[in-house]
């Protein structure tokens, strides 16, 4: 009969111990286990390990992560935990048979990741848009969209899950995972996205989820109706949803990709305490200064070269701001608040003076217009957005008035040409030196008649009326 302890001893130390006991229940003095007795252990093992983990069931999850420096293959040692499974699951995607987790670029190369060639004009599709302009999705279509995609995917021996986030700061950013079958759109996205640590995505409570099916049929590209037929694809976001697709070469078109992760993460980052703004941050002279300008101008003045990220998108919140996507900036930061409020506006026809400074009502209506030498872009943004831009437009005199934050109006437009780097950067000097005079609401109407004419035209579509866009408490 066994005794108490060995009644309540795990099974292998059981075994061993029987094992390690003569005849009549006399222990053995000096002679060790033989070899049968430990190729016995090792498949007592092996058989636990197997019954508590069916092998199907490894096989089925079975992951690809792994550090080698000879050829890409799979890995039979190393497991992703089943909470990655799970999640990926959870977005509707079963892994086939292999899963390749947050590769450098170099794995990614060994697997046949290659810089493909930059394309522009894919043709966009959101849901939940409030700018005019870009074609519009139903909740039907997206959903069957997904269904479709998310089936593909599920059939793909090989699939590359990528983590990263939009914006710069571990304190306000929005978190993305790619789930793809292709490495090269995974390669050209972690490019776009800020590095985040490997369990992020599990603790992070609204992540934005991107599919990349480059390889799915054409005929996916009826469920959206005609007029979506385009030769590189195309894609589909759902801002409610957190989610972006990207169909056949849509993956290469970075302009495309950057305005629809900054529609899809403007409402993450406004709950997370946010402001997010379409403009640029500039670091000078010890100041951090935030620019509203028209794409064109900055990259007719050259002004590349001296910004934090020479994409469109800030985001400010009461610890700093940060920019959204790493051009420049190598690594995550977090900025000082800026000090400084700089719009750029193009006026060849002289109306506008080279320097002004601003109330934050005028700051807020200047914003509002986008005045681009006749013509208006509301918020300085042609991208697609959740925020209707007079909701922004608040939000901006809101924040110039709480912090107490001066405001400057820069003409960028000299004789009918653009300013260069080296001017712009001395009126930026003229407009720190705090010696300017305040523009009297009385000077913006004595624009030109052609200026009043676009700006009714503008009031028309967007839709405004004048009576909003001079009301108090703005002028």
């Amino acid at each position: 009969m066994p005794s108490p302890r060995s009644r309540h001893s795990p099974p292998h130390r059981r075994l061993r111990r029987e094992l390690g006991q003569g005849a009549g229940g006399a222990r053995a003095t000096t002679k060790p286990p033989d070899r049968n007795a430990n190729r016995m252990l090792c498949l007592l093992r092996r058989a636990a390990a197997a019954s508590s983990a069916p092998a199907a069931s490894l096989r089925q999850f079975r992951c690809a992560y792994h550090r080698t420096s000879e050829t890409l293959l799979p890995c039979q040692d190393h497991e992703v935990p089943y909470g990655l499974n799970w999640a990926i699951a959870g977005r509707g995607v079963v892994v086939k048979d292999k899963m390749f987790y947050n590769l450098e670029t170099s794995e990614l190369q060994k697997g046949g990741a290659a810089y493909t060639e930059r394309l522009s004009g894919t043709p966009l599709h959101v849901r939940g848009n409030v700018i005019s302009g870009i074609p519009d999705i139903s909740r039907a279509q997206f959903a069957k969209l997904l269904k479709l995609v998310t089936f593909h995917l599920s059939s793909i021996s090989s699939l590359y899950v990528q983590d990263g986030a939009v914006g710069s700061s571990l304190q306000c950013d929005a978190k993305v995972r790619v789930i793809s079958d292709n490495p090269s759109a995974v390669m050209l996205l972690s490019n776009i996205l800020w590095k985040v640590p490997d369990r992020a995505i599990s603790h992070d409570t609204c992540p934005l989820t991107i599919y990349v099916a480059s390889s799915i049929s054409t005929n996916v590209r009826n469920t959206l109706g005609p007029g979506t037929q385009n030769a590189n694809g195309f894609a589909a976001a759902d801002i409610e949803r957190s989610s972006l697709i990207l169909c056949g070469k849509a993956f290469a078109d970075c302009t495309m990709l950057k305005g629809a992760l900054s529609a899809l993460t403007a409402p993450i980052l406004s709950a997370r305490g946010g402001l997010p703004f379409p403009g640029w941050l500039l670091s000078f002279g010890g100041s951090v200064i935030m620019l509203f300008a028209p794409a064109e101008v900055i990259k007719s003045s050259n002004l590349q070269d001296v910004l934090v990220s020479t994409d469109s998108g800030v985001v400010v919140s009461s610890k700093g701001s940060n920019v959204l996507f790493p051009t420049n900036a190598s690594e995550p930061t977090l900025f000082a608040k800026p000090d400084t409020i700089i719009i750029i506006a193009c006026d060849s026809t002289n109306a506008l003076p080279s320097v002004s400074k601003l109330s934050p009502g005028q700051a807020a209506y200047h914003f509002l217009a986008g005045y681009h030498d006749g013509k208006f872009i509301p918020a300085y943004s042609k991208g697609p957005s959740p925020v209707d831009p007079l909701a922004l437009a608040n939000s901006l005199f809101s924040h110039l008035k709480e912090e107490n934050t001066p405001a400057y109006l820069i003409n960028a437009m000299n004789s009918g040409k653009y300013t260069d780097g080296k001017e712009f950067m001395r009126l930026i000097e003229v407009a720190l030196s705090n010696n300017l005079l305040d523009c009297k609401s009385e000077y913006i109407r004595e624009m030109s008649e052609l200026h009043m004419v676009s700006l009714r035209n503008w009031c028309a579509v967007v839709p405004l009326t004048m009576e909003v866009a001079y009301a108090s408490p703005y002028l």
